[in-house]
């Protein structure tokens, strides 16, 4: 198996994206490119990740593989190549470890041990949201720094008019609000009321690896999970995160 991307900044926040919930996991190389399905030590989460192989310069992979890897460590060997740098992955023939190669001025390359992932079955919700909006991840990340002075939840969600991020503590409260019409918002299709209760540092670790332009897809439904997605370069990830259900 040999992998090449023609620079590795896509890929590292990528990794970057993943890392921030899932501790370590199996990356699917296959036929059509690269994928991860997996949840949260906690099972409130879920990040569903994919990779197409014409992303890559060189695709070389005669079967499906299952790489076991570690990806705080993946993350934080993939930090040290440069956004220009080119990017190659190969396994060694035992298939019991993954080099990683970064080509710019230099070359450097690092050898990662492949690990056994203990894998469940990951489930697949079955949501049929209400609303469906598509704003600038920089509008929903600032009004979480904004809920940060205020507390550990957020509520999130759309009427007709807008799309809004509230928060609540004895601290005080915070209300942000972007109308329909505004600029940031791409797209605003809601058929009602829509809210649920959020932890907001989760929230905030799927928004990290977004630029503050980058148009983030947000599928929505009161006290039901949120569907949150967007684009690294020509990769995808979505995540699925269970609201708070606040007892009567």
């Amino acid at each position: 198996m040999q992998l090449v991307l023609e620079n590795a900044k896509d890929f590292k926040k990528s990794i970057d994206a993943i890392a921030v919930l899932i501790d370590e996991a199996e990356l699917i190389v296959g036929p059509e490119g690269i994928s991860l399905k997996a949840t949260d030590p906690s099972q409130i989460s879920m990040i569903d990740f994919n990779l197409p192989k014409n992303a890559f310069k060189k695709f070389d992979v005669k079967e499906e593989r299952a790489l076991g890897l570690d990806l705080d460590y993946l993350r934080q060997v993939m930090s040290r190549g440069k956004p220009s740098d080119q990017l190659t992955m190969t396994i060694n023939q035992e298939k019991t470890v993954l080099f990683i190669s970064f080509k710019g001025d230099s070359k450097r390359e690092f050898s990662i041990p492949l690990i056994d992932v203990s894998k469940g079955q990951v489930p697949n919700p079955k949501i049929e949201f209400d609303s469906q909006v598509t704003l600038k991840a920089g509008v929903v990340q600032d009004a979480l720094k904004d809920a940060e002075l205020v507390s550990t939840h957020i509520t999130l969600g759309v009427d007709e008019k807008s799309f809004f991020v509230k928060a609540n503590s004895s601290r005080g409260t915070m209300d942000s609000e972007t109308a329909k019409d505004e600029k940031t918002v791409v797209k605003f299709s809601v058929k009602g009321d829509a809210k649920s209760t959020f932890p907001r540092d989760y929230l905030s670790d799927m928004l990290k690896a977004a630029d503050s332009d980058t148009s983030v897809v947000m599928h929505l439904k009161s006290d039901a999970p949120i569907k949150l997605s967007y684009s690294i370069g020509e990769a995808s990830v979505t995540y699925l995160l269970a609201p708070r259900i606040e007892s009567s």
